[in-house]
């Protein structure tokens, strides 16, 4: 059995997560989660899984009440916290489902203290992705990723040998405006924006993949933890979000992961360490993978992968920059504060507009996130 800290149980992931965990309890023990200020559906957590003996709210207030209810239960909160409870609770698998660049440092926590971190947290690996390669190489711990897209991809390697594959082709269903040309966004909404047509997601998410900045995301994930030449890696659109990445072999056929858009199967993946079954689909042509439509991706049309591997390809703590300017002009949009359009200009201003430090410390790249929401908060006081 596995014990198991799950941080942002009250999320997507996080909830289905736990759907897991209820359907095997033999396999896993729930010891340690954290909930933000959803403490409500904590106290959910904590009458379910009496396992569970650490947790951690965001807001002190919180922390001081739940911790005269709960006695029984060591409590933390803020992020530092989060960090504390990694350390204190010895589970030994971290599940990281937190939004955002608030993930990184316990994703390199879990990765310091040799546990098997499960990641479903995009960010540690956009921003911190050198860092986390490192431990990785000097033995600390042992990583397994949530995204679909790359479960599938390391189905995908741990059945085709990497000199017979050609290239690499993530899909991408294009997102709630896959429809509409990109002059037809100026006036888009938050709400329209919040409408994904095939899969169930946070509110970040769900706007980073309306501008597909979470597809140039996923591209460096892949390059950070498979370490796939960029220039054979491709975004594929696929309407139906079935088939979430495949290979083209060099005999010309298409090796491909084939499933209904549903999170628990890329989960529990991760939980299981991979020691899942499943099955993949041979063919030569893409229509004989189903009946489903694809089109190429087209660069002109979404800029944000574009300027996302203008960042990778910049290194250092332009990568931080990318992200932290990216997650402020997500929420301003959110908050009614921008337009749909403007999302990706204030990403590549502050990209361009920031210096970068190679080969950055934990700390740095810290500054560098918070120099990049100030730029945004910066370019929204002067009407930029």
């Amino acid at each position: 059995m596995r014990t198991v800290c799950l941080l942002g149980a009250s999320g997507s992931i996080g909830t289905q997560s736990l759907d897991i965990f209820r359907r095997d309890p033999r396999s896993f023990s729930l010891v340690a989660v954290s909930v933000g200020r959803r403490t409500e559906a904590l106290e959910t957590i904590l009458k379910e899984f009496p396992s569970v003996t650490y947790a951690c709210v965001l807001e002190e207030g919180d922390y001081q009440r739940l911790r005269r209810k709960y006695p029984h239960v060591s409590w933390y909160f803020g992020d530092e916290g989060i960090l504390d409870m990694i350390r204190d609770c010895h589970a030994e698998l971290v599940e990281n489902a937190l939004v955002g660049f608030a993930g990184l440092r316990p994703s390199i926590t879990a990765l310091t203290e040799n546990r098997i971190l499960a990641l479903a947290n995009k960010e540690s690996l956009v921003v911190g992705g050198d860092l986390i390669r490192g431990l990785l190489a000097e033995g600390k711990g042992k990583l397994y990723p949530i995204d679909s897209e790359h479960v599938a991809i390391a189905k995908l390697f741990s059945r085709v040998p990497q000199d017979e594959i050609d290239s690499l082709w993530i899909t991408a269903s294009g997102g709630s405006f896959r429809d509409k040309k990109r002059e037809e966004l100026i006036a888009v909404t938050p709400e329209e924006a919040l409408a994904h047509p095939t899969w169930s997601m946070g509110a970040k998410i769900t706007i980073d993949s309306a501008t597909m900045m979470n597809k140039g995301f996923e591209v460096i994930e892949a390059k950070v933890l498979f370490d796939f030449p960029l220039e054979k890696t491709h975004i594929l659109m696929h309407r139906e979000s079935h088939v979430h990445s495949l290979v083209w072999k060099k005999d010309g056929t298409y090796v491909a992961d084939v499933s209904a858009p549903d999170m628990h199967g890329p989960i529990a993946y991760a939980l299981y360490e991979g020691h899942v079954s499943f099955d993949l689909v041979e063919a030569k042509t893409l229509s004989d993978l189903g009946p489903f439509h694809f089109a190429p991706f087209d660069e002109k049309r979404y800029l944000a992968p574009g300027i996302a591997l203008e960042a990778f390809a910049k290194g250092g703590t332009s990568r931080a920059v990318l992200n932290g300017a990216n997650e402020e002009a997500v929420y301003a949009f959110l908050e009614g504060k921008i337009s749909f359009l403007q999302i990706d200009t204030l990403v590549k201003e502050a990209i361009e507009g920031l210096p970068s430090i190679q080969n950055p410390s934990i700390e740095e790249i810290v500054r560098a996130d918070s120099a990049a929401r100030l730029f945004v908060r910066d370019a929204l006081k002067g009407g930029r």
